[in-house]
């Protein structure tokens, strides 16, 4: 009786923020819809700004909440996406395997994410599309660039459902171990009058800081 009270008010242990970043066109969007909906769109639409979808899994015997944040990969919108690093427990960086450039740029991103993110937010790179013929870069490439950056790899295909899944648990996990280390039961809830994540409207937040051009 006890447990289903709780779930009344919360039906989820832990509530975190994931972003997911990275070049227009890489496939961000499907990668989200292949884990939350398994679903993949055919036709090609640009992400406008930012959206958000929520998706709730069990790890290690605890309901996770997953809010996770798709940003639009076009510079004119990088001035609003910044924003969206603040709260941030997990950032997803994601590049295609049939466009270099893509994987290049995953070092703008990175620097990105130390000037805009927290020092302990927890990262992970995808490089999606495998399913495609005209690869550009190799897996060596895209695990010695992982190493590099001290960040776990995975190769995935929003089309065909590879490793998506998986790429999502172990940024889940990894957060998770990350929240535990630092003791918070859970970061829905302010700790010490401070809340490990926003959850009012970014959109007016957004306005408030007149960040929006």
């Amino acid at each position: 009786m006890a447990t289903s009270i709780v779930n009344k008010k919360d039906n989820f242990d832990w509530l975190i923020k994931i972003l997911m970043i990275g070049d227009s066109g890489v496939g961000k969007t499907n990668v989200l819809l292949r884990f939350c909906e398994n679903n993949f769109q055919q036709t090609y639409l640009s992400t406008i700004g930012i959206d958000f979808k929520i998706k709730s899994i069990d790890v290690d015997g605890k309901k996770i909440k997953m809010q996770i944040w798709d940003t639009a990969g076009q510079e004119r919108f990088k001035t609003i996406t910044q924003t969206y690093y603040k709260g941030a427990m997990g950032i997803i960086l994601v590049y295609a395997v049939d466009d270099k450039e893509t994987f290049n740029n995953i070092t703008n991103w990175m620097n990105q994410i130390k000037q805009h993110a927290s020092e302990n937010v927890c990262k992970l790179l995808i490089g999606n599309k495998v399913d495609v013929l005209n690869r550009q870069v190799s897996k060596d490439e895209g695990e010695a660039l992982a190493r590099q950056f001290g960040v776990p790899f995975f190769e995935t295909s929003a089309k065909e459902g590879i490793n998506v899944a998986d790429a999502f648990f172990a940024m889940a996990k990894a957060v998770k171990a990350n929240l535990q280390n630092e003791k918070t039961p859970n970061p829905s809830i302010p700790q010490n009058g401070t809340s490990k994540l926003t959850q009012n409207n970014p959109d007016l937040d957004e306005k408030k800081k007149n960040g929006c051009c």
